[in-house]
This record gives C-alpha cells, sequence and structure tokens, in this order.
C-alpha cells in the first residue's frame, strides 16, 4: 500500500533490504510482483536491492532465522526484531545520501508497541543521519496513526492488488507466487484486518483452519 501511495503523489524509489531472516526470499518475490502490477508498473523506479545480514547477531535458533514465529494467537510483542529499524535506516540513509534522496518512507502502523516506531525515534534517527551523512534525510512515516484496516481501505481506494502483498513470517513456496502460512501472529493480524475493514481476505493461506469463515 504504501508504494502505491508514495507513487501516486511523486517519484518513488523503492529499496529492499535483506537481513538473512526466513521470509526474505518470498517477501522479495512479491515485492517484485507488485511492481509490475498495473497499479504501479510505470510508476517507480526499479528496485535497489541492498543488505545487512543480521545473522551474526540473532541467534541460530531465533524464529526469524528458522522461520519458526510465534504462533497464530501470540500477541504482537512477540515478533520484536531488536534494532531492526535502526539497521534499516542506517543502511538506506547511506544510499540515499548517495544518491541524492532526502526522504525515507516507513510503512510503521499504529499500532506498533515498538521503541522503534515511535516518533521520537525517527526524528532522532533523521538527525542523526543527516549529521553523519552530511546531507539532509526526513524519515516519514504515513501510516504511524493509522490501524492495519485503514491502511487496507486506503489500499482498496488506489487500487492495490492485495493478492500480491506480503504479511506472513513464514511463507510457503508454490509454483507461482509464495502463499501465506496461515498460522503466524502476521497471518492473524492480517485477516483480521480485512475482516475489520469489511473487505474480503483475497490471500491464498496455507492452513485455512484459523481464517476459514
Amino acid at each position: 500500500m504504501l508504494l502505491a501511495d508514495e507513487a501516486a503523489r511523486g517519484d518513488v524509489q523503492p529499496i529492499y533490504i535483506g537481513a538473512g531472516l526466513a521470509w526474505e526470499s518470498a517477501e522479495r518475490a512479491m515485492v517484485e510482483a507488485l511492481l509490475r502490477s498495473d497499479p504501479l508498473r510505470g510508476h517507480t523506479r526499479d528496485i535497489v536491492a541492498l543488505s545487512v545480514d543480521m545473522r551474526d547477531v540473532y541467534a541460530a535458533t531465533h524464529w526469524a532465522v528458522t522461520g519458526e514465529p510465534p504462533a497464530y494467537h501470540t500477541p504482537d510483542e512477540d515478533v520484536y526484531l531488536p534494532g531492526r529499524n535502526i539497521v534499516l535506516l542506517t543502511k538506506a540513509g547511506v544510499y540515499c545520501a548517495a544518491a541524492g534522496i532526502d526522504r525515507i518512507v516507513l510503512g510503521t502502523l499504529g499500532h506498533n508497541p515498538f521503541p522503534d516506531a515511535t516518533p521520537e525515534f525517527r526524528l532522532t534517527m533523521a538527525r542523526a543521519l543527516s549529521l553523519g551523512l552530511a546531507h539532509d534525510l526526513r524519515v516519514d512515516a504515513p501510516y504511524a496513526e493509522m490501524s492495519k484496516a485503514e491502511v487496507i481501505r486506503r489500499g482498496q481506494s488506489l487500487g492495490v492488488p492485495f493478492e500480491l502483498t506480503l504479511s506472513c513470517m513464514s511463507p510457503v513456496s508454490s509454483p507461482t507466487l509464495p502463499r501465506h502460512c496461515g498460522t503466524c501472529s502476521k497471518c492473524r493480524e492480517r485477516h483480521d484486518a480485512f475482516i475489520e475493514a469489511g473487505l474480503d481476505d483475497p490471500t491464498k493461506y496455507e492452513t485455512v483452519r484459523f481464517t476459514a469463515g
């Protein structure tokens, strides 16, 4: 949704940052399919792929590394990845300074309970990056006061093909595009948001015992 929203406003440079986590190959495949879709094709620059491997920081047994995430009904706090937005903004900031880009946009949502999702954090990171890179950078989070359901309604108004979006921590490979597992807490958050938004959930879930009906 964020890509479509930004593309409707002007020039956009998509940046994908891999950190060595379990879902990234599926996430990258879905992003590239989304960029080829009608609402976005020709409205963004080619995606830039960067990397900063976090597997030397997170334990080898960490769920984000093993691909065995918290279960469907666990709370959001169980999926915290320490330092994630610090790392993403730092890598993206260095790239943006070199490319002459002055604004970074994050998809942080209103219910995000983590310390790296606050306005104070974003302002502080923007200030530190601007000072350290001698390049003025702004960090925006336009959905930071919105629920996931509100973002979905926004995406519908923009014609976003929701079947080409991914919010799953254990996606399942398929001959075409990856499928949502249907058993992780991100799948629960996604499905609940469609219900709250009053829209049919078009997501293909590998397991439907929680999402059927």
